[in-house]
């Protein structure tokens, strides 16, 4: 993989990275608990609450781990090992990071 290519999945996974931190500000209003006054509430519109309550913190857990992954890859690129598989060491397809830019394997060492 070239430098020109390396450099443009450096500005991808900076945009996405980006994108997650202002999703996680925007929906962190979704994670507030949940009021049990059942003078105010009914008792569906509780549990609409919380099942809303539930997938927002689902959502939050897999920001969380997309962000990470991200971190990861962009550490991967200040270090020069960017697009090598964690597994066999190979070069991942730039196909394979195209659909993934934090992709950690190629698709050889992911099938097994």
């Amino acid at each position: 993989m070239d430098a020109t290519q390396v450099e443009r999945f450096r500005l991808r996974l900076l945009e996405l990275q980006s994108e997650l931190q202002a999703q996680e500000q925007a929906t962190q209003e979704d994670s507030r608990p949940i009021e049990l006054d059942q003078a105010r509430v009914g008792r569906l519109s509780r549990m609409d609450a919380m099942q809303a309550q539930e997938m927002a913190q689902e959502t939050a857990r897999r920001r969380t781990r997309q962000l990470v992954e991200v971190d990861g890859a962009l550490r991967r690129i200040e270090s020069g090992d960017y697009g090598h598989c964690f597994s066999c060491g190979e070069e991942i397809d730039v196909r394979r990071l195209e659909v993934d830019p934090a992709i950690t394997r190629c698709i050889k060492c992911a099938r097994d």
